[in-house]
């Protein structure tokens, strides 16, 4: 493209969100600054401008993460494609049968980002909506989809920041953590009780591209009374929608090549 057309900010903005995506929550903005080569003044305003407008999140410690609104383009730009087709199809066929809510989410980082959501009858709605992230640790979708790292990989993840504790449930032990996520890799699917909101029970599974490689998570959310008695229902019905979401991402590949 023509020098004549090109807008130098933008490219900026494209270089941090490029350096963000590859290394989340590991840089301040002096470390942008230098690793960058854009003076602070400037960044300190590029920065400001992305977090007002919802690209980036400043984390613990003042590095920085994406942001939802990266997250709501990610639903949109997916929405494109077979798997959000298929998981509308497949979604509504486990909903029948356990009748609540599923939600479909992919892992950034240290965070899950909710790509799309099928409701179930009850009256009880989640706040959570595709677009929005939410730490990993303490959600089932996002623990499911943290068993593809192994321990080393998690810990350099987690190296400079604290679990956050979102409710009094909430895991903020690295070793906990870790165990149950090796005890999910034996399993095929995870639960989470009450460590992302009060009240709320979920099981979560994962889904497999055509290379066996895990790229998102699908999961159910009940209230409390729900779980006494659909737990195991639940277990079973989120199991075999990943792994019919996961047939059709193979399938899906194999016809596109």
């Amino acid at each position: 493209m023509s020098e004549k057309y090109w807008v130098p900010a933008v490219e900026r903005a494209n270089h941090v969100i490029q350096l963000l995506a590859q290394e989340p929550g590991l840089h301040r903005l002096i470390d942008l600054s230098k690793t960058l080569n854009i003076n602070k003044s400037s960044m300190f305003s590029l920065l400001n401008t992305l977090e007002a407008l919802g690209w980036i999140v400043k984390d613990k410690g003042d590095t920085y993460s994406l942001g939802p609104t990266l997250g709501g383009y990610s639903s949109a730009y997916f929405r494109q494609f077979s798997l959000l087709e298929s998981f509308y199809k497949e979604a509504a066929l486990s909903v029948n049968e356990v009748n609540e809510t599923i939600q479909l989410g992919t892992l950034h980082g240290t965070h899950v980002v909710y790509l799309a959501k099928e409701e179930s009858d009850s009256r009880v709605r989640l706040v959570s909506e595709p677009g929005m992230q939410f730490p990993a640790h303490a959600t089932a979708l996002g623990k499911i989809q943290l068993t593809q790292f192994p321990y080393e990989k998690i810990q350099q993840l987690y190296s400079e920041k604290e679990l956050e504790q979102v409710t009094p449930f909430t895991v903020t032990n690295l070793d906990v953590l870790r165990k149950q996520i090796e005890t999910s890799k034996e399993t095929g699917y995870i639960c989470e009780e009450q460590e992302a909101a009060l009240g709320f029970y979920c099981a979560a599974a994962p889904i497999y591209n055509h290379e066996g490689k895990l790229v998102n998570g699908v999961s159910f959310t009940m209230t409390e009374s729900s779980w006494r008695v659909k737990k195991e229902k639940a277990i079973n019905e989120i199991m075999k929608l990943a792994k019919r979401l996961s047939n059709h991402a193979r399938l899906g590949q194999s016809t596109h090549q």
